[in-house]
C-alpha cells in the first residue's frame, strides 16, 4: 500500500529519456510526399498541406498574403458561403496561414469525416476563383487594418527593425504599403496560385488516430495525378542589404506616453551549430518569464510589463531580437539596462543552479510537446521542412542536457555584444 504521508521522489527533467515517435512516409504516384503519424486515442485528424508559397516566393508585395486570405472564398462552382457551410457541417476547421517561407493549409476533423471533406479541400486548393468582388472586400479590409495598425508603436517598430536587419527589398524586411494593396488584381493572384499551389510544390503531413485507410483517402484525392498548375515554379534569390546606421528613433505619436523598443542583430539559421546552444543562452537572457531581462527591467526597475528576447528561425536568414514596450520617460534607461545585462552575461559565467533551472524548463516544455499527436507532428514538420532527420532532434536533447557555463559564456561573447545590434525606439 502506498504511504500517502511520504512524498514521491522528484526527478529533474534533465534526467528523463526523450524519444520522438517514428513517423511514416508515403510518396504517391504524382511524387507528392505524405508524412503520417498514428498516435492519440481520439478519432481526430490534423492534415496539413505545406506549399513553398510564402513571402520569400512572391514577386509582387502582398500577393502571397492575399492569395492565402482569399483562397477559400469561392471556387468556380462554390461560393464562399457554400464552402464554409460544407466545412462547418462536419464540425471541422480549415485555416490558411502564410508566413515568410510557406503557406500552410491545415484541416482538423473527426476521422470519420475525412472522406467527405477531402474533395472540398481539393476544390479549394485547385479551383480557387479569386473573384474581383472577394478581392475588393479583402483590399478594403486590409487597408483599414493597416491604417489602424500604423497608429500602434509596436507595429511600426516590428516593421522597421526587420528593414534594418534584412533590407527593404528583402522578403523578410519588406512591408506592405497602402499602394501595394491598391495594386493587387485578380490576375496577380491567379498567376501566383498557378505557380505555387500545385502537386510538385506540396508536402503533406497527417497525424491522429489513423492508418492505411486514411492514407488511401488522401492518395485518392491528392496522390494520383499532377493537380494544379504545370508551369515551372520561379526560383527566387534575394540579397540581404542591412542598414548601415545602427541606431534609429521614430516619432509615431507626438502625444504618446509609451515607447516600443526593438534591439536586434543578424543570427545564423537552424543548420548552424550555434543555433541550439543559443536557445539555452537566449532563454537565460530573455527567453522566458524567469529570464534576466524580466528580473531586472520588469521586476526590479518596473519599466515594463514584459520584455523578451527571441531567435528568428526563418529558412534563409535569422536574427536575435530583444523587444519590449516601456514608458516614454524611461525608454532610454530600458535600453541601457538591456546593454548592461549583455555586458554581465558576457563577463560572468552563468552559475550551475540557474543553468539547471533553464535546462529543466526547456526539457519540461519539450515533454509537453511530445504528448499528443498534433504536437509530435509539429516537431516532425519542423525537422522535415528544414531537411533534418530525427538525429538532429536527439542531438538537440544532448546539447540541452550537457551544455556548460563555459560554452554559454563563449556564445554570449560572440552574439551578445551591444556594438553588433540595431537599436530602434518608436514613440
Amino acid at each position: 500500500m502506498i504511504n500517502r504521508k511520504v512524498a514521491p521522489p522528484i526527478h529533474d527533467a534533465i534526467s528523463f529519456e526523450f524519444k520522438l515517435q517514428d513517423i511514416q512516409k508515403e510518396i504517391f504516384q504524382n511524387n507528392v510526399p505524405l508524412w503520417w503519424l498514428n498516435a492519440g486515442t481520439q478519432d481526430v485528424i490534423q492534415l496539413d498541406w505545406v506549399f513553398d508559397a510564402g513571402l520569400w516566393h512572391e514577386q509582387q508585395t502582398s500577393v502571397a498574403q492575399a492569395v492565402a486570405a482569399i483562397l477559400r472564398n469561392g471556387t468556380h462552382s462554390r461560393s464562399a458561403k457554400e464552402i464554409n457551410e460544407a466545412i462547418e457541417f462536419f464540425g471541422a476547421s480549415l485555416k490558411v496561414s502564410p508566413n515568410n517561407d510557406y503557406t500552410i493549409i491545415s484541416l482538423h476533423t473527426l476521422s470519420k469525416h475525412l472522406g467527405a471533406l477531402l474533395p472540398v479541400i481539393r476544390e479549394i486548393i485547385t479551383e480557387a476563383a479569386f473573384a474581383e468582388q472577394e478581392l475588393e472586400i479583402y483590399k478594403i479590409n486590409a487597408q483599414q487594418r493597416l491604417a489602424v495598425n500604423l497608429r500602434q508603436c509596436e507595429f511600426v517598430a516590428n516593421r522597421h527593425i526587420d528593414v534594418y536587419l534584412f533590407g527593404k527589398q528583402h522578403p523578410y524586411g519588406r512591408f506592405t504599403e497602402p499602394a501595394d494593396l491598391i495594386a493587387l488584381n485578380s490576375a496577380n493572384l491567379i498567376d501566383f496560385h498557378k505557380h505555387h499551389y500545385k502537386a510538385n510544390n506540396c508536402k503533406m503531413f497527417m497525424a491522429g488516430k489513423i492508418g492505411k485507410a486514411e492514407v488511401a483517402l488522401v492518395n485518392e484525392y491528392f496522390g494520383k495525378e499532377n493537380w494544379g498548375g504545370t508551369e515551372a515554379t520561379p526560383i527566387m534569390h534575394h540579397t540581404l542589404t542591412p542598414a548601415a546606421e545602427k541606431k534609429h528613433s521614430i516619432l509615431n505619436d507626438e502625444t504618446g506616453v509609451q515607447a516600443a523598443i526593438r534591439i536586434a542583430r543578424d543570427f545564423p539559421t537552424r543548420s548552424h551549430p550555434d543555433f541550439t546552444p543559443m536557445i539555452v543562452l537566449n532563454t537565460i537572457f530573455g527567453g522566458y518569464f524567469g529570464s534576466r531581462l524580466m528580473a531586472n527591467i520588469r521586476e526590479e526597475k518596473g519599466y515594463t510589463y514584459g520584455i523578451y528576447s527571441q531567435i528568428y528561425n526563418y529558412k534563409h536568414a535569422g536574427a536575435l531580437l530583444i523587444g519590449t514596450e516601456a514608458g516614454r520617460d524611461v525608454s532610454r534607461q530600458t535600453v541601457e539596462e538591456v546593454y548592461k545585462e549583455m555586458d554581465i552575461i558576457c563577463s560572468e559565467r552563468v552559475d550551475e543552479e540557474e543553468l539547471l533551472l533553464v535546462q529543466n524548463y526547456l526539457l519540461g516544455n519539450l515533454l509537453g510537446d511530445l504528448d499528443g499527436p498534433f504536437s509530435i507532428l509539429q516537431r516532425w514538420k519542423n525537422l522535415i521542412l528544414n531537411d533534418f532527420t530525427v538525429e538532429h532532434f536527439n542531438q538537440n536533447i544532448e546539447i540541452y542536457k550537457t551544455i556548460t557555463p563555459a560554452k554559454l559564456q563563449e556564445l554570449a561573447q560572440r552574439y551578445l555584444n551591444k556594438e553588433d545590434y540595431y537599436e530602434l525606439v518608436v514613440i
